[in-house]
């Protein structure tokens, strides 16, 4: 018997394409740096930004001082671009997301979240209306730890108070998160309502059941 769906955030509950992108190129243009260069330096920092070690700010101001290009304005207009484009993010939401989640609440299936994020992405999910729904949320930047890691799903289960087989996990497949989720006995299901929109994310999983739209989670309780 399921009683509890945890989610991912990105790409599952909201996407990062449903409006403007500010990514690295965007960023590397704002701050006059090559985009290759610019690589070199904000990719390495993925993880400790990802695990609480390293804000946003710090690591865009240590970029724009190792390659000579740090002023206020630039760390500012780099600094709200970001927070704007990711604030925007819940701005285009799949328009069966609100009722799938209310039609949970109103089944007593309890909600997690599990999402792999940034400072700037955990104050936004915090902030969002969104949630209120959930009953438990895991957010690696405040964890320390992210999927795949085992850590971050038995901490959502507990938080829940459900055992593995009484979940469905419901995320697009980025991150490992389906195999991770699969291999600690819950349902793992990939969400294709938003990746399917961009070709590039649009990857079948055809180890697991493909859900089409977010009212499709509800056939499966």
């Amino acid at each position: 018997m399921i009683k509890a769906v945890i989610f991912d955030m990105y790409e599952t509950l909201i996407t990062q394409y449903g409006g403007p992108v500010y990514f690295r190129a965007q960023m590397a243009a704002d701050a006059g740096i090559d985009p290759m260069l610019f690589d070199a330096l904000w990719i390495p920092s993925e993880n400790d930004r990802t695990i609480g070690k390293q804000t946003l700010e710090e690591t865009i101001e240590q970029i724009l001082r190792q390659t000579g290009k740090y002023s206020e304005e630039t760390f500012q207009t780099i600094i709200s671009g970001r927070k704007a484009v990711k604030a925007d993010c819940f701005c285009h939401l799949h328009p069966e997301i609100i009722p799938m989640l209310q039609a949970l609440k109103e089944k007593k299936i309890k909600i997690g979240l599990i999402s792999n994020c940034y400072s700037e992405e955990a104050v936004l999910i915090r902030e969002s209306q969104l949630f209120s729904y959930f009953d438990q949320s895991c957010l690696s930047y405040e964890l320390g730890m992210k999927k795949p890691d085992p850590g971050i799903f038995l901490k959502c289960m507990e938080g829940l108070g459900v055992r593995a087989g009484e979940c469905l996990y419901i995320g697009d497949g980025g991150s490992h998160e389906l195999e991770a989720a699969d291999i600690m006995g819950m349902t793992a299901l990939q969400a294709r309502w938003y990746i399917k929109e961009v070709p590039e994310l649009d990857i079948r999983k055809e180890k697991f059941e493909q859900l089409e739209t977010p009212m499709a989670v509800l056939d499966k309780i």
